[in-house]
């Protein structure tokens, strides 16, 4: 209904331009008019700028072109269906056209979720375009670590938003099964088992280090039966790196499924981006021009595209660089009809940006069909203390642990509670307290106590929320609670135009805070029956919202806690 309201007094503005003066003729090339929604509620519900974009085409004072405005305007709402949904439309410096709600279209907000339950916040904005998101995509030598978490977290929460307000998208993984990566893993497994049986053969200094090499090993070995060092060197070597890629996508997927993530699609990188597929993809480069031959190798003109410098894609020993094999996988991300693809990605990845952006250009598409977001890493702090954490020498915590310590709803909510391009400090010991000061217990804790409230109006006092009429919703509390429901949709809006989901964990714990305010000054359950009905219907609506975000969060809605 907000929304709807906003479309309409597009309209209505449009058609409450000043006619007859300077320079109107050039109107048709002012911005569209834009009504938004003010930080602070003094300046109303609603808010137009217009009358500063027309300052310099008029020629006039924003603030006389708003007075001319608004005269019209109210003109044009003596016959409109909005005429009582404004309290007040007041012009203030420096030229802004503020619109206050009146009580009728605060009801009107109310009536709307308690309609529209669980489709309250869904739009068409998106037009079903096919959206691709590719986020995790850890390599298979490790256990997932908090990085991947948070990429986690950002990931699945930002396509079931995308799927809310209309885009058709679809979240991938894609696995790197094959690289050097994968021979270290391989030969990692293959020093440890020589190791535990007996032979002191010295470890690689690029091996992986951690307890699961060992695991991994103690696995390999009972699986074929060794019963000494001698028999490892009659093992193919893809068989150590086959057998340590599949335990540890076993591990992945598992973590993924605990963490309730669940990805559409899983791609690898050996059947994508096989030989034969990186030798169509360059040849087509190279007769379009952009690909040059310099001391041996083959170089992409991503300067073309604004890149910093050209990038190496096949090397004078005939091998090809990551970017290859990764333009392939592109290419077949866009043969697939997806019309918008974003990689989520770790910081470690900044540069990649605008090269990757350049080989989408040269494979026919716009920049602007590939976004890059770059989620930044998370530390653990446990006693008020960091854990440090790196793959290599196995002194990481993973997500597991995480999981397991605070539990997957703190740790997705926690995950999502810096934006995706500031660090984030994730502290153990308040994702596990029980109070208040946990912003996700405090939003769990409103859902359920919504749900305590109402059930005990039901079966106690036979009572229910009204479905419309609230005219006994007047209190300071009650409309700041309505006008908090009210900003749902235009949340979720943005968040899929940032594609980052934080804006909606911070909503979500501003709301229930106007819940608690109004739960700490107001009685629901009054001696008048009609008013009690109204507000169970008022807590009943905030209910849906803060039930319908904790779900795009990928956080559980509780009924009692």
């Amino acid at each position: 209904m907000f929304f709807d309201i906003r479309r309409q007094l597009q309209e209505l503005v449009q058609k409450s331009l000043p006619t007859g003066q300077a320079g109107l003729s050039s109107l048709e090339t002012v911005a569209p008019i834009l009504i938004d929604i003010p930080a602070d509620k003094a300046h109303g519900e609603l808010s137009c700028n217009i009358a500063l974009q027309l300052s310099r085409t008029l020629k006039k004072n924003p603030m006389a072109i708003a007075a001319d405005i608004l005269k019209n305007l109210q003109q044009e709402l003596t016959q409109h269906p909005l005429k009582n949904f404004f309290a007040n439309i007041e012009v203030k410096q420096p030229g802004f056209i503020n619109f206050y709600l009146s009580p009728q279209g605060f009801y009107a907000i109310l009536e709307t979720v308690l309609n529209k339950k669980d489709d309250y916040g869904k739009s068409s904005h998106g037009a079903r375009t096919p959206f691709c998101l590719e986020f995790v995509s850890a390599n298979p030598t490790g256990p997932l670590t908090v990085a991947h978490g948070r990429q986690a977290a950002v990931g699945d929460s930002l396509v079931n938003v995308l799927k809310t307000v209309g885009y058709k998208a679809q979240k991938e993984y894609y696995v790197n099964d094959e690289g050097n990566q994968i021979n270290i893993l391989g030969r990692s497994i293959y020093f440890r088992a020589k190791e535990i049986l007996g032979d002191k053969a010295e470890f690689p200094e690029d091996g992986y280090q951690g307890d699961y090499i060992r695991t991994i090993a103690e696995e390999f070995i009972k699986k074929h039966a060794i019963k000494a060092s001698g028999a490892l060197e009659k093992i193919n070597p893809q068989q150590w790196r086959q057998f340590g890629a599949d335990y540890l996508m076993g591990l992945i997927k598992k973590d993924l499924e605990d963490f309730n993530v669940h990805f559409d699609i899983w791609s690898y990188q050996s059947k994508i981006a096989t030989t034969k597929a990186m030798e169509r993809v360059l040849a087509d480069f190279n007769a379009k021009g952009y690909i040059y031959e310099h001391e041996g190798a083959w170089w992409f003109k991503s300067t073309q595209w604004g890149d910093d410098k050209d990038r190496v894609v096949k090397k004078s020993n005939g091998e090809y660089t990551y970017l290859t094999p990764d333009i392939v996988y592109h290419q077949d991300k866009f043969a697939r009809g997806f019309k918008h693809i974003v990689d989520i990605l770790g910081p470690d990845h900044h540069g990649y940006i605008p090269r990757i952006k350049a080989a989408a250009a040269a494979l026919g598409k716009s920049v602007d069909d590939l976004d890059v977001v770059i989620v930044q890493l998370a530390t653990i702090y446990r006693s008020g203390k960091p854990v440090s954490m790196s793959t290599r020498r196995g002194e990481f915590i993973t997500l597991r642990e995480v999981m397991d310590e605070v539990g997957t709803d703190a740790a997705r909510f926690f995950f999502l509670m810096r934006q995706t391009d500031a660090h984030l400090d994730f502290d153990l010991e308040l994702a596990k307290k029980t109070s208040a000061e946990n912003p996700v217990y405090y939003i769990q804790y409103a859902h359920a106590r919504i749900h305590s409230i109402i059930r005990k109006a039901t079966d106690e006092s036979h009572l229910t929320p009204r479905l419309k009429s609230f005219s006994l919703l007047k209190e300071v509390e009650e409309m700041d609670l309505m006008r908090k429901m009210a900003l749902y949709p235009q949340v979720l809006l943005i968040c899929a135009k940032q594609l980052d989901p934080f804006a909606l964990g911070r909503y979500l714990q501003e709301l229930a805070g106007c819940f608690h305010k109004f739960y700490d000054a107001h009685r629901v359950l009054d001696e008048n029956k009609e008013l009690s009905r109204e507000r169970l219907a008022l807590i009943e609506a905030a209910r849906i919202v803060l039930g319908n975000g904790l779900r795009l969060l990928g956080v559980t809605a509780p009924e009692k806690m």
